[in-house]
């Protein structure tokens, strides 16, 4: 449905007039430190979380909005009073703050024409937008046809068990999208697995062997370090049979009293679903240590381990599991992290697989090839890919809004990671980030643009409005 150039007008002035508004809102949420804690009674996720959710919902029901609190999980908010037709998703929860912040996280730093903290981007600022799109469409008295839901979440960062609990109870939208990507549309993302396994060897103590390794900081992103420590071996053996083969990864080593050498390895991290973007330390690693011919039981589970993990390969090769498509890529995957200690070597990987494939299909080549090496799996999970047609009225409803707004050709895009709809049918991810933005997302001095936050609002009621009043969906 084409919106009249009058509503539109109207529309925009009014979140225009509510900057500032929506400025002092995402501050007051960014002041909550949501990071997933310790579950209490109606707190599932912890206290900060649940608090963070209430000031929503206490501001949604200040403007006049039904709201409900489903035990904790999710915060809802109800527009128009017809049939629920569109959902729009945006989650309260963060990752933890890190190191490296100019201020503190928990206190929104306005600088610059930008709110810096954990959350501006991911993902309360772009629940603010979505808040006050709803605020205006409702208080201008836009007519529409059928009703939204604004579902405010608490875990999403942790895995989603806040929607899947959610949606045990309540029927899912028809339609829905969520800011919590970037534009133009995301409508297909790969799926996930992860695996941990591990073996077992009798420690033989004396002579050439390995003694410690680690490596690897979250199961879901390139590791960026990983050392061992050795005994039997010099420096400059190490050194040499490593020269030149691992590129992009530094290898260096400290020798200690009693004949014990500790062997760093230091490459770049980078998020499990680009892993052509990082350096993995562990394979490096891994690689180093199966060239130089230790006796022990863990040295060769370590370079049974490089057999199927070689340094440089992230398309599943050597486990027999590459695979490709055109509208998604390839199969993507990461040993991120490994723990050997008393003759007991522990893995786990990330695996992101193309939406023309399924978790059983990849699993029915993985596990043979884990286990053919001398591994015992220990967990298997995973989630199959998520698909929306590019050419369904709904995405191309979005799609329209997005050029009309932006000035900027409107397509879709594949991700390897997920976002807040990948479990539900028909969802997308619309916003919040733009073409060529880096907002630090996940790291320190998260921010988004004030100008953004406000254009973001403007799409996301736009939106709403064409496809509430939509005679094509």
């Amino acid at each position: 449905m084409e919106i009249s150039q009058d509503i539109k007008k109207r529309l925009f002035d009014e979140l225009d007039s509510k900057k500032e508004e929506m400025v002092s809102l995402l501050s007051r949420l960014i002041a909550y430190p949501s990071v997933k804690g310790e579950p209490s009674e109606g707190a599932p996720f912890g206290l900060p979380v649940r608090r963070c959710l209430d000031e929503a919902l206490s501001t949604l029901s200040s403007w006049g909005f039904a709201t409900e609190c489903h035990d904790g999980y999710v915060g809802t908010a109800e527009l128009g009073e017809g049939e629920t037709v569109l959902g729009v998703l945006a989650h309260l929860d963060v990752v933890a703050a890190g190191d490296g912040w100019t201020g503190d996280p928990f206190t929104a730093r306005i600088a610059d024409g930008r709110v810096y903290g954990r959350g501006a981007i991911d993902d309360k600022g772009p629940a603010v937008a979505a808040m006050f799109a709803l605020r205006a469409i409702k208080e201008l008295g836009i007519p529409i046809k059928s009703g939204a839901r604004l579902i405010l979440g608490t875990d999403e960062e942790n895995g989603s068990s806040d929607l899947a609990y959610y949606f045990k109870k309540q029927s899912p939208p028809r339609y829905a999208f969520t800011p919590d990507g970037s534009y133009p549309v995301i409508n297909i993302e790969k799926g996930m697995i992860r695996v941990s396994f591990s073996s077992e060897s009798q420690p033989c103590p004396g002579g050439r062997m390995l003694l410690w390794l680690e490596g690897g900081a979250a199961v879901n992103a390139v590791p960026g370090s990983a050392y061992a420590l050795v005994s039997g071996v010099g420096a400059s053996e190490v050194i040499k049979s490593s020269q030149g083969l691992f590129p992009g990864v530094e290898i260096s080593c400290k020798e200690f009293e009693g004949g014990s050498l500790r062997i760093d390895a230091r490459g770049v991290s980078a998020h499990a679903s680009t892993p052509e973007s990082g350096k993995n330390a562990i394979t490096a690693l891994l690689g180093v240590l199966s060239r130089l011919g230790l006796e022990d039981g863990g040295s060769k589970a370590a370079s049974r381990l490089s057999s199927i993990f070689p340094y440089g390969e992230s398309d599943g090769l050597s486990l027999g599991i590459k695979m490709s498509d055109r509208e998604s890529g390839a199969l993507t995957e990461v040993l991120s992290l490994v723990s050997y200690q008393a003759g007991r070597l522990e893995c786990s990987m990330d695996i992101r697989l193309p939406v023309s494939s399924s978790v059983g299909e990849v699993k029915s080549r993985l596990l043979p090839a884990i286990e053919g090496a001398g591994f015992k799996i220990d967990s298997f999970g995973g989630t199959e890919p998520h698909r929306v047609d590019e050419d369904s009225e709904f995405v191309k409803t979005l799609l329209e809004v997005y050029e009309e707004m932006t000035g900027d050709r409107g397509s879709c895009i594949a991700i390897g990671g997920g976002t807040y709809v990948h479990e539900l049918e028909g969802g997308v991810a619309f916003g919040a980030e733009f073409i060529g933005e880096d907002n630090h997302m996940h790291s320190f001095d998260e921010f988004i643009s004030i100008d953004r936050l406000v254009l973001n609002s403007k799409i996301f009621a736009l939106a709403i409005l064409k496809v509430l009043n939509s005679g094509r969906l």
